[in-house]
This record gives structure tokens, C-alpha cells and sequence, in this order.
């Protein structure tokens, strides 16, 4: 089934992707390097200058194959893809959902539940394995804010006060972040979130996996026939996915940000593996971008269990199961959607 698939990263500055037969090839310097058949994939992200020949855009469309090009720092550029899966109804529906306050705010709720449960399991995680170096009243402070956020949600009814709780709420889980790094903390010292650009190596590392992540979820977004732009949380702006950005809420702390904490506590990335530019963005070399890649699709195959449908599956499997679930709760099937919570 598609859902099982990979995606292919192809970092190799100067690769060149072409059809050959039923298969992807890659050659690069006028050697070719791999081929997969294309029913292997589910999607190819090509990072930096990487060419793709026509012929293969072509195929890849009638496979249902998504091309997205990023920056070789990971910024998106574009995706190419062919006919967009399901049917107009839903997707009206969700334009209708997402034109409704109510509705938006109804639906906003349950993945602000999921982030929230998520990331205070992150921080009770993080007591539990390395209480003896990390500060335990600190960090348990936190999760008790992210309780009492997740618990005041159902009082909320309107997205303005729900953005401005979840802004408080990550102001609690990010200002004890850096507890949870354990290793190497004079490299890797985390001061807070900032983006676009990163300004040192751990918010390089989480911008270049929630890039990952969102190109994950946007194409299992649009496996199940919903639009990925039209968000209910994140509202409509161009170039923004708002519902992909909406539905990683709950993978963002147990999925991306934890991968991350792994990454630097067992040394698989290196100070040595950033940069910094002059003006003043913090850049990940290929061979570390390269690392990162292969930890991201070694999660995607650890099998957990899902905690609504009480199946065992792969993790990467779970994007396409939460965005089933949402797609039936758009259609009126589920009285509510069930948010991912990890345990």
C-alpha cells in the first residue's frame, strides 16, 4: 500500500533523477549511483541542485509520485505532483469547517490537545530518564503548566485565546528545552525557538525536521483528498499549509523534537557539522544533513501502537492514519478527532 512507502532524499549536489524503464535512476558525474522502481516511493525530495528530467516529473505524476524541491538549508521551493486524490465533497466541507469560527475553533482544539498532551510526555520522559541531570523541579513545573493549559482548553471558544494560550504554553515547554539536552551543552545550548533564519545548531536542527515532518504530513493530507492549505489553527495564507502546519502539532514534540534530543545526547551530530554565516543563519553540512536523514526514516520504521485504533503500525504509517481520521471527522463520520497521544 502507498502508506507503507519511503520517501527518497536526494542531497548529492548535482544529482540528475531520469526514467529509466519503470524505475528511478540517479547518476551523478556521468555514473549512475542507484535505481529504485517507482512503486517503492511515495514521494522524492530533492534538496539543493538536483535536476529531474521531464520524462521522470511526468512519471512520477501518473504514480502518484510527489517531487519537492528545497533549498539545500531545507526551505521549500516547490512540489510537483500529479491529480490531487478524493472527492470534491470533502473538501468542501472542510471549506466550510474552516469558514465557521466555531467549527475552526472546535477542530483547532483537538490539535492543541495532542501538542500539548505530547509535549508535557516529552518533559515527564525526559525526568524519567535523566532526572540525575537535569533540573527535576524546573522541568516538572513545565509539564505542570502543560497540564494545566490542556486542561483549560475545553473552556476556550475562540482561536484568538487558543493561540494565545498554546503561545504561553510553548513559552513553558521551550524556556526548559534545554534541559533536556544532555550532552554537549556548550555547543549545543538552546536560548529559545527562532527561525528563518536558525540561529544556532539545535533550532537549525528542529527547522530542518519539522521541514521534513510537514512535507510528511502535507502529503498524507492530500492522500486522503483533504487540502493541505486550508487550515483551521494556521488560517489561509499564501504558500502556507495551514493544515499540515495545524496537524503536526502533535508530532512535533515526541516525533521531531525528541529525534532531535536523541540526535545531540548520543553524539550522532556534531558541533563540528554546523556553520555559521555572516549573516549570522547557523547552516547544517551535508554530512550531517545527510545523518539526520537516515535518524528521521529510522524513527518513521520503529512500529508503536496506535493509542485510538489499537494497532500496531510503523510511525511513519501514523501520519497516514491521523489524517484518515481527520478527513472522517471533515466528513461528519467521528463526533470528534481523535489527536495522536504518544505515551
Amino acid at each position: 500500500m502507498k502508506r507503507h512507502l519511503n520517501t527518497l532524499y536526494v542531497t548529492t549536489q548535482g544529482a540528475y533523477l531520469f526514467k529509466d524503464g519503470e524505475t528511478l535512476a540517479i547518476k551523478v558525474e556521468e555514473t549512475v549511483r542507484l535505481r529504485l522502481p517507482i512503486h517503492t516511493l511515495a514521494g522524492v525530495v530533492c534538496f539543493g541542485q538536483v535536476s529531474v528530467s521531464p520524462f521522470l516529473l511526468g512519471h512520477c505524476a501518473e504514480n502518484n509520485v510527489a517531487v519537492s524541491f528545497l533549498t539545500v538549508n531545507g526551505r521549500f521551493l516547490a512540489k510537483v505532483q500529479g491529480n490531487v486524490s478524493g472527492n470534491v465533497l470533502l473538501r468542501r466541507q472542510q471549506y466550510r469547517m474552516a469558514d465557521d469560527p466555531a467549527a475552526s475553533t472546535a477542530a483547532a482544539r483537538y490539535f492543541l490537545v495532542g501538542k500539548l498532551a505530547n509535549a508535557r510526555t516529552v518533559l515527564l520522559r525526559a525526568i524519567r530518564d535523566h532526572g540525575e541531570k537535569i533540573d527535576v523541579p524546573a522541568v516538572r513545573l513545565a509539564a505542570d503548566r502543560l497540564a494545566q493549559h490542556g486542561t483549560g482548553l475545553g473552556t476556550l471558544n475562540d482561536l484568538d485565546a487558543l493561540r494565545g494560550l498554546e503561545g504561553d504554553a510553548a513559552h513553558a515547554y521551550y524556556g526548559v528545552f534545554d534541559q533536556l539536552i544532555v550532552s554537549g551543552k556548550e555547543a549545543f545550548r538552546f536560548d529559545g525557538r527562532n527561525r528563518r533564519p536558525p540561529l544556532d545548531p539545535v533550532n537549525c536542527l528542529l527547522s530542518f525536521l519539522y521541514t521534513l515532518l510537514a512535507h510528511d504530513v502535507r502529503s498524507a493530507l492530500e492522500t486522503t483528498g483533504l487540502d493541505p492549505a486550508v487550515g483551521f489553527l494556521h488560517r489561509d495564507r499564501p504558500g502556507r499549509p495551514g493544515l499540515a502546519l495545524d496537524m503536526m502539532e502533535e508530532f512535533r514534540p515526541f516525533f521531531a523534537d525528541r529525534l532531535a534530543l536523541t540526535l545531540i545526547n548520543l553524539g550522532r551530530v556534531r558541533p563540528k557539522g554546523f556553520t555559521r554565516a555572516e549573516t549570522g543563519a547557523v547552516l547544517m553540512d551535508e554530512a550531517t544533513r545527510k545523518e539526520v536523514l537516515i535518524a528521521y526514516q529510522e524513527r518513521k520504521q520503529d512500529v508503536v501502537e496506535h493509542p485510538f485504533l489499537r494497532e500496531k503500525m510503523p510511525l511513519g504509517l501514523l501520519f497516514h492514519m491521523q489524517a484518515t481520521l481527520l478527513a472522517r471527522y471533515v466528513r461528519g463520520d467521528l463526533d470528534g478527532y481523535p489527536p495522536l497521544l504518544w505515551k
